[in-house]
């Protein structure tokens, strides 16, 4: 008796809990569910609105299917069970039954491949572009070539680093805003040749229906077709080491007229910016460059002040052996990385990538900036671009 009542309080305590854990599920975020939207991003070329028609085409189907799987299923297991009368019916081999199954299957299979491939055709299809652009994966940013136009540019994170650091408010693209965003006219179709300088990475804009793996070594292109004016973000989607959530892709779709004059103020800026890595530049100029370059590029990691970041491996520049050592070793490092097996400061371990992907000037501005600043003072203190230049490999 006594056990019969210890088993019927601890039942009655059991529906008690599961009766208060389903009346708290809807305060719990996440099972509230308080925002309903499933669907992909809003398609901003027809490719994105063809994939979205297709998903949500594949996506019925499935319903269908699951209802009549398992409807049928619970109908048998509820109708047909033991406790009301009904008998298990022995049969063998019956081919209507091995047929219907096999032929229903393969006739959906074909209706949901049929226009899956010629979109998939259809997103490979590079012909007769109206422009083309060259994009670079690096560790961790993005560098856009106008190919036909002859001047290019990087695409670095431009979120603040206090709000990273959860020492400001997100602002509403937190992590998803660029300084320099790709900027294409609309209606007129992109060809995007795609490759990386390091690692794997992969371009990917979801609102554009494009994504292609950007391989060191190779090229790879793909292409859309903007049909709205805005601006449509994204972010690199594969995994390419410990920046990989901090280099965003931001595309900025402009009319024609509009598109025209930026490229015409590109093109000036471009022609502006042209140095020749031959001139001597004096101590004061290179450092007001080299503060310049090392805040878009560097300051991520070893932070502004130069004090590093130990918790990711980006040691400090200030009082560094090689900041402070031999110009040339440096400017190895800078450009090279530990691809050839130099570590940034002795016993730190911290991955420094390569940095070829800067100008001559850029790299002995951002060099003689660190060997002249936060107290450092090395005996030989400034590097010229020519010196860059010989380095090169």
């Amino acid at each position: 008796m006594v056990g019969n009542r210890n088993g019927r309080t601890r039942s009655r305590f059991r529906w008690r809990l599961a009766a208060a854990l389903g009346a708290g599920l809807p305060a719990v975020p996440g099972v509230a569910l308080a925002d309903w939207d499933w669907n992909f991003q809003p398609p901003g070329s027809s490719i994105s609105a063809q994939i979205t028609h297709l998903h949500e085409i594949i996506f019925w189907i499935c319903v269908v299917i699951f209802i009549g799987v398992f409807g049928t299923m619970f109908y048998a297991l509820i109708k047909h069970r033991k406790s009301v009368g009904h008998q298990a019916v022995q049969f063998h081999e019956n081919t209507t039954v091995e047929v219907v199954w096999t032929v229903i299957p393969l006739l959906i299979l074909i209706f949901m491949a049929w226009p899956a491939t010629k979109l998939i055709l259809a997103m490979h299809d590079t012909s007769a572009p109206g422009m083309t652009v060259k994009v670079t994966g690096y560790q961790w940013k993005w560098g856009y070539d106008y190919v036909q136009e002859g001047f290019g540019f990087y695409s670095t994170l431009s979120t603040p680093y206090a709000e990273i650091r959860n020492r400001a408010a997100k602002d509403p693209h937190y992590l998803l805003e660029v300084d320099n965003p790709l900027v294409v006219p609309v209606d007129t179709k992109v060809r995007v040749l795609v490759t990386a300088a390091d690692v794997l990475h992969s371009w990917y804009v979801p609102a554009l229906g494009v994504q292609q793996e950007a391989i060191p070594g190779f090229v790879r292109d793909t292409w859309f077709e903007a049909d709205k004016v805005g601006i449509y973000r994204g972010q690199c989607s594969k995994l390419c080491g410990k920046e990989h959530a901090f280099m965003p892709i931001v595309v900025e779709v402009k009319s024609k007229d509009d598109y025209a004059k930026w490229l015409a103020e590109q093109k000036q800026k471009a022609g502006a910016a042209a140095e020749d890595p031959n001139k001597v530049w004096s101590l004061n100029d290179l450092l007001a460059k080299g503060q310049q370059v090392f805040n878009g590029n560097c300051a991520a990691c070893h932070q502004p002040n130069g004090t590093g970041n130990a918790a990711i491996g980006a040691p400090a520049l200030v009082g560094d052996k090689v900041v402070l050592g031999p110009r040339q070793h440096q400017i190895d490092v800078v450009l090279n990385g530990q691809t050839n097996g130099v570590v940034m400061t002795g016993g730190a371990g911290g991955k420094m990538p390569s940095w070829k992907g800067l100008s001559d000037v850029d790299i002995a501005s951002v060099i003689s900036y660190t060997r002249n600043s936060w107290g450092n003072k090395a005996g030989e203190n400034i590097v010229q671009p020519s010196e860059v230049k010989a380095e090169r490999k």
